[in-house]
């Protein structure tokens, strides 16, 4: 069993691609002994070079560590990480698992009464601000769960986040970031639409930008104008819609942003700069 008065020193990640690479790195670089775990050759040995050990196996990650985090790419894979890798079995009654991932909060949820059964924590902790800010450590964290787990696992997270926030019950997390991710593709198509009326009216874009950062218009992805690529839009938007759906919620700023992204890619961002 797992001496919860005592600070977490064994961590773990498993999904050690852009994102969890970092955050391994970090919890490594803060004292943290991380073990960590991916299907891809190639991230494992970027993570050994950053003091990680390489474990075989999500389940193995779960022996060797007392709060670990989980960064997949899709509910599926976070599913099975978690219910059918073994994970659960291997870690100690109460250890905390942290779904990083973007993931839909009922799976959150129903991971949560599963693990609790096992007196294990799990905890929605999704992260904003993008590859950047994971790189330097000062991402945004998002937590969703028990307040418990929550204390046990927040210095484990503050190693990759500069703000580590509690939100409220399982899902709550979630919740959060995708009302976030809504919010930021809509300035996304709201900026890019404003600034291409401006370049047909001849403005020097570049010192538009900056000028209205100074303004009442002024927003995260229009200081990040040319930089921010928009690689998840679709996808956000797309779980923001199920949402508001299986709410029953009319969101239809949303539905027209949702059609807005498509159009939108990078190269056609950068291109009003030129």
């Amino acid at each position: 069993m797992t001496d919860t008065s005592q600070p977490v020193k064994r961590t773990g990640v498993i999904g050690l691609g852009a994102m969890g690479l970092q955050m391994a790195r970090h919890m490594a670089a803060k004292g943290f002994a991380v073990a960590g775990y991916d299907v891809a050759a190639a991230a494992t040995t970027q993570a050994q070079g950053h003091g990680v050990r390489i474990c075989g196996s999500a389940a193995e990650v779960g022996a060797e560590a007392e709060v670990v985090i989980v960064m997949v790419a899709t509910d599926e894979q976070v599913s099975e990480v978690v219910l059918t890798s073994g994970l659960l079995d291997r870690l100690t009654c109460g250890a905390v698992i942290c779904i990083a991932s973007s993931a839909s909060p009922d799976l959150c949820r129903e991971l949560a009464e599963t693990a609790a059964k096992k007196g294990i924590g799990v905890l929605d902790t999704p992260v904003v601000l993008g590859q950047e800010a994971a790189n330097n450590g000062t991402l945004t964290i998002y937590a969703g769960g028990e307040e418990a787990a929550f204390a046990r696992a927040k210095p484990v997270l503050a190693a990759f986040g500069r703000e580590v926030l509690y939100l409220g019950p399982s899902g709550t997390g979630q919740i959060a970031k995708t009302i976030n991710n809504l919010l930021l593709w809509a300035c996304m198509c709201a900026n890019f639409e404003a600034l291409g009326l401006a370049k047909k009216l001849g403005a020097d874009i570049p010192r538009l930008v900056a000028a209205l950062q100074q303004g009442s218009g002024a927003n995260w992805s229009l200081s990040r104008w040319g930089k921010s690529t928009g690689k998840w839009s679709e996808k956000d938007m797309d779980v923001a819609l199920t949402l508001a759906q299986d709410a029953h919620a009319p969101v239809p700023l949303a539905g027209l942003v949702d059609q807005l992204v498509k159009q939108i890619n990078q190269e056609k961002m950068r291109a009003l700069l030129s």
